[in-house]
């Protein structure tokens, strides 16, 4: 990504920087998607320090922001159970099958809900990946009640001895209301037969700002336990990341790069940061 690389370039042989400077380098930070509070930081820590340790201090600063939650994915003895929730668009039900797949590949046996039921090309698109892995994937009539698939897939895990167990959720935000009173009834419903140890949020690093506005909607209403970062390849900037676990203290905890299966994997605090900087 190597979002800051040219901000410590900037930064580095020079104290003595002109408003116009400064003003460049803000909008630099702006549109890699840190957010305006993060900026600033950066900026008052540009101001203060020497230039030979820029580099050095803005370190210091993603650190002290990142949450200080583990980014360590949720597992327990028996079966664990995640729900994945996110707008439609940013890569939630793919990731799904990445998820699936990462904990396939490692041994563990894994189940799957497809609990998007409104929407066929999802519970379609989970059935096909779960043949090409090689899980269960539990499905409904079309337009049925997610909260009944999500139970019947939990009972399936159950009764199987799965050690994982993972929703696909729907992510229609035209009702917001409605959603994520689908997606409480959905994790009542699923309690009754287990709980509930993971929800994992869905965003799409492109979109910037967005990904941020719609973390503070999800985490309104349901407990969000960690983010999935879908996109995070040459097109995105990436910064939102480090905007999300500084503004809602949520871990960023999987990341998605690509299309493949296997670009899919736990999210490195410290390779990130090291990204941002090379």
């Amino acid at each position: 990504m190597g979002l800051f690389s040219k901000f410590i370039a900037k930064i580095k042989g020079t104290n003595d920087f002109s408003p116009a400077d400064w003003a460049e380098l803000e909008q630099e930070l702006l549109s890699s998607d840190v957010g305006p509070r993060l900026t600033q930081e950066f900026l008052e820590a540009a101001k203060k320090v020497k230039s030979e340790n820029a580099e050095e201090a803005l370190i210091e600063i993603m650190t002290q922001n990142l949450s200080d939650k583990s980014h360590e994915p949720i597992t327990v003895q028996g079966t664990t159970t995640i729900m994945v929730v996110g707008v439609n668009g940013t890569g939630k039900t793919t990731s799904v099958a990445k998820l699936a797949s990462h904990y396939k590949r490692s041994g563990k046996s894994v189940v799957l809900a497809a609990g998007d039921t409104f929407r066929a090309a999802a519970v379609d698109q989970l059935k096909t990946w779960g043949d090409r892995i090689g899980v269960v994937v539990v499905s409904g009539k079309e337009n049925g009640d997610p909260a009944s698939v999500a139970f019947d897939g939990a009972q399936n895990a159950k009764d199987s001895g799965s050690d994982i167990f993972i929703i696909d959720t729907a992510g229609r935000l035209h009702n917001k209301s409605d959603l994520m009173a689908e997606l409480s009834k959905v994790k009542r419903v699923v309690e009754k037969v287990s709980p509930i140890n993971e929800v994992l949020l869905v965003i799409d690093a492109t979109t910037g700002q967005n990904g941020l506005q719609q973390a503070k909607i999800f985490t309104e209403s349901v407990e969000v336990t960690g983010i999935v970062l879908t996109k995070l390849d040459g097109s995105a900037k990436g910064g939102v990341a480090l905007a999300i676990e500084a503004e809602l203290g949520i871990p960023i905890k999987w990341i998605g790069t690509g299309e493949s299966e296997t670009d899919f994997a736990p999210f490195n605090a410290q390779s990130y940061i090291a990204g941002l900087l090379a």
